[in-house]
């Protein structure tokens, strides 16, 4: 029964990103940055409910009033990386629009970068070390501006649930430059949804929010290591 149901989800996902892309091309460039942003996090969100009614993937979300108390505030967002779930839930499940940091490859990918390079997000090179976080430094107050979020994955890539990743310190640095609060976020998510795996699993994925790291008084090597801590408390508190 998963293999079946996990079959015609991928299913729904190819045609429903297909469609959705030929819907980037022919309508999206007209419109703006806001509206481009509602109209092409439908798909995620879709993506979310049809696991949800097909697969029996819930979520429950706790510490929410962290990001209440924080819906007028330049904040980024840290989170741990597991599957394509969580990039799913943030970008179409929060109070206010993000932005994510992802390298500039992703934009050749047919349909899905064609949307993202719409979107005016931040891509980087990470090749270039050093100058991707100039580019960051540069852009983030443009994105703060538009009143979105910045959302890092510190991990670097997804992991599983076992598996321990080095932090990387981008979303310190960033933090530390711009005085701008890290607010941690953990999930279970490859509980359900595990890493490159074609088989979904029914359940509910947690997502907690942690309390808000400010990077007054602090390196970003100090501020990274809060980050991870408090990203692995979390974790231990769901899992």
């Amino acid at each position: 029964m998963f293999i079946f149901r996990s079959i015609i989800f991928f299913l729904f996902q190819v045609f429903s990103l297909f469609f959705w892309g030929i819907l980037v091309i022919v309508i999206i460039p007209f419109l703006n940055l806001k509206t481009r942003y509602s109209i092409t996090m439908l798909w995620p969100k879709l993506n979310l409910k049809v696991a949800d009614k097909l697969i029996g993937i819930k979520c429950e979300v706790r510490g929410s009033q962290v990001i209440d108390r924080n819906l007028n505030s330049n904040i980024i967002l840290c989170s741990n990386h597991q599957s394509t779930w969580e990039t799913f839930f943030i970008a179409s499940c929060l109070k206010k629009q993000v932005c994510f940091i992802f390298k500039r490859e992703l934009l050749f990918i047919p349909f899905f970068g064609w949307g993202i390079f719409l979107l005016d997000m931040i891509h980087i090179n990470r090749r270039t070390g050093r100058n991707a976080i100039h580019t960051i430094i540069n852009e983030a107050p443009n994105q703060f501006a538009q009143g979105r979020w910045l959302v890092f994955f510190p991990e670097g890539t997804r992991v599983s649930i076992s598996e321990k990743k080095r932090y990387k310190i981008g979303a310190a640095v960033i933090a530390s430059e711009l005085g701008v609060p890290i607010i941690p976020i953990a999930h279970n998510a490859g509980k359900l949804w595990k890493k490159n795996a074609f088989i979904k699993r029914p359940g509910t994925i947690i997502v907690k929010f942690g309390d808000e790291i400010y990077p007054e008084g602090k390196r970003p090597d100090q501020i990274i290591s809060l980050v991870k801590d408090r990203i692995e408390k979390l974790k231990s508190e769901i899992n």
